[in-house]
């Protein structure tokens, strides 16, 4: 008996004590689901600029928008000395703009999602008062603004280095007119892109294999339209294709967009053929993409939240 007493003693000593850290409990308010998903939406935004992150995250988002914004530069310097405007709002330089927004998508949409995959942080989110399609919502629409501001703060820059060298009221007007299209045009790129981005980074853990299967996608497809409109006997301009030519932009984002720019009317020249008759196809397209992007994200996170 005294040895059992002793015994239990010597655990009691050993496992009885609590101490006190200092931590105390939390009177203030609960914000709920709606600060959560804004909170969530902030980080994603200055996570895509490499905001809050080291020098080599801000690398790839500094060098993209430098690029895009060097034909509005080019254009201010030609509008200064007596030129008219050289670079349209519409398709504004579109085999730069593509390029760009490959390589912007490619690096920065895995910064956004495959870290708290590999991080395993999931749980984390889906345990507070938010629902499990709020994550992907919130991610998709900080990336989408992150897109947006590469593509129309140059647009914006193009109109202002054009109507500083404008000749009065009308011509300021005539621009202004001109620009609003572009800028809808430029929206439903930085949608398209910011969907099938999170959606291809969402599959995996892993940066660089998010990086890689985001490339590939985007320039296998883009080269691969590119040498369908080729062989088929694609041009530009207000004649028409081959119907196989009009068609062949069907298999890539980029020439996606330019297809349903061209069938919403728009007449700047492109190295997509005009789809004529078969514009419809490439709204539909569009449609279909976006749907796709946005049926992964919703699968992969109800997934992951379970």
């Amino acid at each position: 008996m005294s040895g059992e007493t002793a015994m239990s003693g010597e655990i009691a000593g050993h496992g009885g004590v609590i101490h006190d850290l200092g931590y105390q409990h939390y009177d203030g308010p609960r914000l709920g689901r709606a600060a959560i998903i804004r909170a969530l939406y902030w980080h994603s935004l200055r996570s895509a600029f490499g905001i809050g992150r080291g020098v080599r995250a801000k690398i790839v988002p500094i060098l993209t928008f430098v690029l895009m914004c060097l034909p509005a530069v080019a254009n201010a310097i030609s509008a200064a000395r007596g030129g008219g405007r050289i670079v349209p709002y519409d398709t504004y330089v579109f085999r730069l703009r593509g390029l760009v927004m490959v390589i912007f998508v490619a690096a920065q949409a895995p910064e956004l999602v495959s870290r708290d995959l590999r991080s395993h942080v999931l749980p984390l989110y889906f345990c507070r008062p938010m629902r499990r399609l709020d994550y992907p919502l919130a991610k998709l629409a900080a990336f989408t603004v992150a897109c947006l501001a590469l593509i129309e703060i140059p647009l914006l820059l193009l109109y202002l280095g054009t109507i500083v060298s404008a000749g009065g009221g009308a011509a300021v007007w005539n621009q202004t007119k001109a620009l609003i299209p572009g800028m809808l045009i430029g929206a439903l790129w930085a949608v398209l892109f910011a969907a099938i981005g999170l959606a291809l980074a969402s599959l995996t853990g892993r940066r660089a294999y998010a990086t890689g299967a985001i490339a590939i996608y985007f320039f296998l497809s883009w080269s691969l339209a590119s040498i369908l409109i080729g062989v088929t006997g694609g041009r530009s301009g207000p004649a028409a294709s081959p119907l196989a030519s009009r068609l062949a932009g069907l298999v890539s984002p980029p020439t996606v967009l330019e297809g349903v720019r061209q069938w919403l009317g728009g007449t700047s020249v492109s190295p997509v053929p005009r789809p004529g008759s078969v514009g419809v196809l490439y709204g539909v397209m569009f449609l279909l993409l976006l749907g796709a992007s946005l049926g992964v994200l919703a699968a992969r996170y109800r997934k992951a939240g379970a």
